[in-house]
């Protein structure tokens, strides 16, 4: 593997020298968990424990809903079927449970699409509940399902054993595991998304403001909100200012207010403190690359493709570039034909690449060449095998 590093134009905006401090040093919060995430290239920009397991609370119900828009988009389900309230789901999760609730009674027949307000917008235990037996025939079983697509989607760090995100032995996720679920909601479902900022929903008598603190602040429109006394006070948000979307979870705060306090903040420093920056083709001046038995000795190239570069802002100016060469170039070479990869690393972040194409054909040498081109290295080597 051949590396050519710092290969980066001035254009570029990118310095060549150390990294930096990571993300991790250059920011600091009171909750026990945390983590900042690019929405566009869903990089994880700040983590404090994020990928630890933890208790979510009532940050649960984003995947009971993820599923149940999934259902929806299969036709398994759709938003005009009703489900019948059973005893158990309003004792659970009705006003007799003293826990958040969308208010149903036994016997009421919500629609899915009212269910799913229940869930989204009033943190409705009664509606999580409802939904599961409606659908899975009981709570464990669509408990069991949400973690199954969990896997499937590769979050590896979820065990779900019950809808609602109350108290509940071995029920988990991390951080960073939340940050994805709000994306991929955001991404598949753009038509209900708009729901998690909804100010407010009423069934029939009983109206619930939404709790999510952030909903005040400009550009924030989402997720969901979390509290137990196990588990502290947790928030997994999303804005977007400017045509750039970040995302956060935070958990483990003591109060509500400290909730709302460090939401605020720590949004603010994902959308100010971190930039995303583009490199293409015509933005980077890449050296030409030597190419073995070719008629002509190297041949130019370029980027294949952009690569979107996100980190916080005091990195740019120490970050790394570096042109790989998987092995050596040999002929013959066509145009377009993939030489390598340039890669751009900034401190705390997974490196990003592009690859790297040749930019004009390259013929093999003839035998005579090819025979000259031997002689030629036999005697740089002195001779010597």
């Amino acid at each position: 593997m051949k590396v050519l590093r710092g290969i980066i134009s001035a254009g570029v905006a990118l310095g060549l020298a150390a990294a930096m401090p990571a993300a991790a040093q250059l920011i600091d919060t009171p909750a026990q968990y945390a983590v900042i995430m690019d929405h566009d290239t869903g990089q994880i920009l700040y983590s404090k424990r994020g990928d630890e397991p933890m208790i979510p609370a009532s940050m649960t119900k984003m995947m009971t809903a993820l599923v149940v828009f999934e259902l929806i988009e299969r036709g398994e389900i759709s938003l005009t079927d009703k489900f019948t309230v059973s005893e158990d789901a309003w004792r659970r999760g009705g006003f007799p449970s003293g826990t958040s609730t969308m208010g149903l009674k036994p016997k009421d027949t919500p629609t899915v699409e009212e269910l799913l307000h229940g869930v989204i917008t009033m943190s409705g235990n009664d509606a999580c509940i409802v939904l599961a037996e409606g659908i899975s025939g009981s709570e464990p079983a669509f408990a069991a399902r949400m973690t199954q697509m969990a896997h499937e989607m590769g979050l590896s760090s979820v065990n779900f054993v019950n809808t609602t995100g109350l108290e509940g032995e071995g029920h988990v996720v991390s951080a960073i595991d939340l940050a994805k679920i709000a994306k991929m909601t955001i991404d598949k479902y753009p038509q209900y998304y708009p729901w998690y900022s909804l100010p407010s929903y009423t069934w029939r008598e009983y109206t619930q403001a939404n709790r999510n603190p952030l909903l005040e602040v400009a550009g924030a429109d989402g997720l969901k909100t979390g509290h137990l006394e196990s588990s502290g006070y947790g928030l997994t948000a999303s804005a977007v200012r400017d045509g750039v979307r970040r995302t956060i979870v935070i958990n483990g705060l003591p109060t509500m207010a400290a909730r709302a306090q460090e939401a605020e903040r720590l949004m603010r420093v994902a959308i100010q403190s971190f930039d995303l920056r583009n490199i293409g083709p015509d933005t980077v001046d890449l050296p030409e690359v030597n190419v073995w038995l070719g008629e002509q000795r190297t041949v130019p190239v370029s980027l294949a493709e952009p690569i979107k570069v996100v980190g916080h802002k005091a990195a740019f100016s120490k970050a790394t570039a570096e042109l790989v060469l998987d092995k050596t170039v040999r002929a013959p070479v066509k145009k377009g034909d993939v030489v390598g990869q340039f890669v751009v690393t900034l401190e705390g972040q997974t490196p990003v690449s592009a690859p790297v194409i040749a930019e004009a054909d390259v013929k093999k040498l003839g035998f005579v060449g090819m025979a000259i081109e031997g002689i030629g290295t036999f005697m740089k080597k002195g001779g010597d095998e």
